[in-house]
C-alpha cells in the first residue's frame, strides 16, 4: 500500500472532488446485450459512489501473455476489495483443498467402471496413466471434476513454454496493494453444481473432451479455441461456445444462466458497501444471460472500461 501521506492525500481529495451517486440507467432490449469485444468492464450508476469494475478471465493461459488492461490496472489501485467466483484465499488454503477432495467424489462408491464401456474406461485410464494419477482413488471422483483436471493438461496451447491462471495473478497483485479478497460463490458450492448433472452424463461429457482433443493437426482442439476467443476478447463466441457444446450446452443453465442470475445481488451489495473489481471466467460476460447484460437489467451503467 502507498505511505500514508499519500494515502490521505487522495482521501481528502476524494473526498473534495466526489460526485452525487448516479441513479439507475435504463437499457433499452436492443442494447441491454453487449456487442463489444472487451474483457473489461467499468460498472456505475444506481446509487453507486464510485465505479466498480468486471474482468474477464480465463483458467489458463500462457504466463508470457498474461497482460492486464491499463483500465484494470488503475482498477485496482481505486477498489477497495477484489471479488472471485471463489475467495482465493479459500482456494489457497490447505484445509479447504482438502475439503474440497472428499466432496469431488461420486456418492453411492460408484466409479467410472460404473458408468463406461470397456472401450471408454480404457481411454479415461490411459489418460490417467499418462499424467501419473493414481487409479484407484481418481476412478471415483466426479467426472467433471477429472474433466477440469484434464483440460489441465490438453494439447499444447503454450508451445512448451510456462501457465498461469489470470486469478492466481490478479490475487497475486491484489495481495500486493492488501486488497480485500472475497468469493461470488463458495467452493463447496460450485461443486455442488456438479451433483445437479446425472454422473451418467458427466461421464459422457468427459470422454467426449478427451475424443476432441485426439484430432487432426489441421483442426482446432476446444481449448485452443477458448484461447484465440479470449485473445480477440470476444465474449459473446466464448459464452456461445460453451452453450453449443455438445455435452454442456444442455445444462447451460444450471453452469452459466442460474449462477450468473445468484451473483447479480452479492454484486449488488459488494459494490454498494465499497468499490470493488469483480473477476469472473470470461464465458460468463456474454449473451442475453451474461453478467453484463443482467447488471444492465438490474439498472446499473456497464461499459467498457477504455485504455
Amino acid at each position: 500500500m502507498k505511505n500514508l501521506a499519500i494515502f490521505l492525500a487522495t482521501f481528502i481529495l476524494g473526498a473534495i472532488g466526489c460526485k452525487p451517486a448516479e441513479k439507475a440507467v435504463s437499457y433499452t432490449p436492443e442494447n441491454i446485450v453487449p456487442t463489444e469485444k472487451s474483457l473489461a468492464w467499468k460498472i456505475s450508476g444506481k446509487g453507486l459512489k464510485k465505479p466498480s469494475y468486471l474482468y474477464g478471465t480465463i483458467h489458463m493461459i500462457p504466463k508470457n501473455e498474461f497482460k492486464l488492461p491499463g483500465s484494470i490496472r488503475e482498477g485496482l489501485d481505486n477498489v477497495r476489495r477484489v471479488t472471485f467466483e471463489i475467495d482465493m484465499k479459500e482456494m489457497t488454503n490447505l484445509a479447504s483443498q482438502m475439503s474440497l477432495i472428499t466432496k469431488s467424489f461420486m456418492a453411492g462408491g460408484k466409479t467410472l467402471k460404473d458408468l463406461l464401456n470397456a472401450e471408454d474406461y480404457k481411454l479415461v485410464k490411459d489418460k490417467m496413466a499418462e499424467m501419473g494419477l493414481p487409479g484407484g482413488m481418481f476412478e471415483r471422483m466426479k467426472p467433471m471434476f477429472l474433466s477440469t483436471l484434464f483440460s489441465s493438461d490438453e494439447g499444447d496451447p503454450t508451445a512448451g513454454g510456462a501457465i498461469t491462471s489470470v486469478e492466481m495473478e490478479l490475487y497475486r497483485m491484489s495481495k500486493n496493494r492488501r486488497l480485500e479478497s472475497a468469493g461470488l460463490e463458495t467452493a463447496a458450492y460450485q461443486m455442488s453444481v456438479f451433483d445437479s448433472i446425472p454422473y451418467a452424463a458427466q461421464a459422457k461429457m468427459l470422454v467426449d473432451n478427451l475424443r476432441s482433443v485426439d484430432t487432426t493437426s489441421a483442426e482446432e482442439g476446444q481449448l485452443d479455441q477458448m484461447l484465440r476467443l479470449y485473445r480477440e476478447q470476444d465474449i459473446t463466441a466464448m459464452q456461445s461456445m460453451i452453450g453449443e457444446d455438445s455435452g454442456m450446452g444442455q445444462y447451460e443453465d444450471i453452469l452459466l444462466k442460474k449462477r450468473n442470475q445468484n451473483w447479480i445481488p452479492v454484486m449488488g451489495r459488494m459494490m454498494a458497501e465499497k468499490p470493488t473489481l469483480f473477476a469472473v471466467g470470461a464465458g460468463h460476460l456474454g449473451g442475453k444471460n451474461g453478467v453484463v447484460a443482467l447488471l444492465r437489467k438490474a439498472g446499473y451503467r456497464v461499459e467498457v472500461a477504455k485504455e
